[in-house]
């Protein structure tokens, strides 16, 4: 037990990994706070620690209230249940590997002790890489592949991450937990691979018009190709059929949306900016040979010789 962070389990997989992400300000599609949930939940990884919160995060600001305090429940008077900031580690095997899943709530003070402790677990429980992810919210075709931007925290890294059809971040502004965490990890020697994914939104009116606004919740096409990514880079075998299926169900909802915009207000040509964006985007397919192969391979081995379910 440290007092920066608790462990219930340290576990023994001879390799460990880390999927790290944040309810956080870059978190477009859900990609840094949805997709590890939802990957926590489909392989019922086990909760195995958190970080300790003291100190992290504010009550109250002015003018901020609403989005800083915690969200309480009564019945009758008689306090019923807090929802306050979690900072959790779980743990699942996938094949003869280890992954630790990591959800958080992004500080919002003493960043520098947040990422000491998320570092320090990360020792502790013997992770080899830690991946973390984001999205960030732009106008880009929804039914192509997502464009990515990548960051590492070892020049190591680097030829490794030129081979993933992701474009190396150039960003400059403000940052978000997941750069901290690579710039400080970079320096203790520790290898971190981040992914920022371009989501789609569209705002065809003004800000407060909601029903003239196209934005994905969770974005399960960035979702897989993140995931892809993952599987290849640390030969992992999470079965990302269920997100493909997810991402084709996402496509038709979406022409659907579209589609509805135009017939309800043809002026302003939603059809035909879609299909604009579509010609001006340059897609970066991620999908190695050695993946297409050994995916082929497992649907014929399912067709000529199934198993017993």
């Amino acid at each position: 037990m440290s007092d920066q962070f608790e462990l219930s389990e340290r576990p023994k997989a001879k390799e460990i990994y880390m999927l790290a992400g944040w309810r956080q300000w870059v978190d477009g599609g859900g990609m840094s706070s949805g997709l590890p949930d939802y990957l926590i939940q489909e392989y019922d990884a086990k909760k195995i620690g958190t970080i300790n919160p003291d100190g992290y995060y504010l009550f109250q600001l002015p003018g901020a209230q609403h989005f800083m305090r915690p969200m309480v429940r009564h019945k009758d008077g008689h306090p019923q249940g807090i929802h306050t900031q979690r900072n959790e580690f779980h743990y699942a095997e996938i094949g003869n590997k280890g992954v630790v899943f990591f959800i958080g709530d992004e500080p919002h003070m003493d960043v520098e002790r947040y990422t000491r402790a998320f570092l320090n677990a990360a020792r502790e429980l013997k992770v080899k890489r830690i991946i973390l992810f984001g999205g960030i919210y732009a106008e880009v075709p929804y039914d192509k592949e997502r464009y990515s931007t990548s960051i590492y925290s070892l020049p190591s890294l680097r030829e490794e991450v030129d081979n993933l059809a992701v474009d190396l971040s150039n960003y400059q502004g403000p940052g978000s937990i997941g750069s901290y965490v690579c710039q400080r990890a970079g320096e203790h020697k520790i290898e971190v691979i981040g992914f920022y994914s371009f989501c789609p939104i569209y705002q065809f009116g003004s800000m407060e018009e909601i029903s003239k606004t196209i934005r994905v919740e969770n974005d399960y096409i960035a979702w897989l190709g993140a995931m892809r990514r993952v599987n290849h880079m640390l030969q992992l075998t999470f079965d990302l059929e269920e997100l493909e299926t997810k991402g084709d169900e996402l496509i038709k909802k979406l022409d659907d949306n579209v589609s509805e915009l135009d017939e309800k207000y043809p002026d302003l040509r939603v059809g035909e900016y879609m299909e604009r964006l579509r010609n001006e985007f340059q897609e970066k397919s991620f999908s190695p040979l050695e993946d297409v192969w050994e995916q082929e391979l497992r649907r014929l081995g399912d067709e000529f010789f199934p198993s017993e379910e």
